[in-house]
């Protein structure tokens, strides 16, 4: 997949534990294990922000993009 979750090294960088952080912000430790390793299909932007805020830290310190050519391969596809 090539958006990585670094929800790990935030958490190391401030830290903190998993089960604090789901308590802060009110989800499941198993919701919250999930994220962490990647096996959501998506994130609602409250549950975002309010991991942002419980770690003060930007989105993107969150989520990061790893370039796969196959991303466009398959959007160009969708246009034709």
């Amino acid at each position: 997949m090539p958006i990585r979750i670094a929800l790990d090294e935030v958490l190391a960088a401030k830290k903190m534990k998993a089960k604090q952080l789901a308590t802060l912000i009110g989800v499941s430790e198993t919701h919250l294990s999930l994220f962490r390793s990647g096996k959501v299909r998506g994130v609602r932007f409250s549950t975002l922000a309010r991991l942002c805020a419980a770690l003060n830290c930007q989105a993107g310190d969150l989520l990061t993009y790893v370039h796969d050519e196959a991303d466009l391969a398959a959007s160009e596809e969708a246009i034709e």
